[in-house]
């Protein structure tokens, strides 16, 4: 049972598990996701289902910013292996 409540007791096969488990979402189905949360968040409020509207206002935000994380990543990594010479060309390094 104490595995359960602690899975580094586990060992090994629990590191797999736990650093494997990332979604496969791109940026750009975060942005729609918080945009569109955005504004059901308002079609609700203006409904007069306030607390649901703002429950889902709330959650625009973090996927928004996380889709934007995920992009200007994705634009780092591109560039990591790529430099430039004195005139800015870039080669492949």
């Amino acid at each position: 049972m104490s595995n359960f409540i602690n899975p580094l007791l586990i060992g090994n096969a629990a590191a797999g598990l736990l650093e494997n488990n990332n979604p496969k979402i791109s940026a750009k189905h975060l942005a729609y996701a918080g945009v569109s949360t955005l504004v059901l968040g308002a079609v609700l409020k203006k409904t007069g289902h306030n607390k649901a509207g703002n429950i889902l206002a709330g959650l625009a935000l973090p996927l928004l910013t996380s889709a934007c994380y995920k992009k200007f990543k994705a634009k780092k990594s591109e560039n990591v292996n790529k430099s430039t010479d004195i005139t800015g060309n870039f080669y492949e390094g």
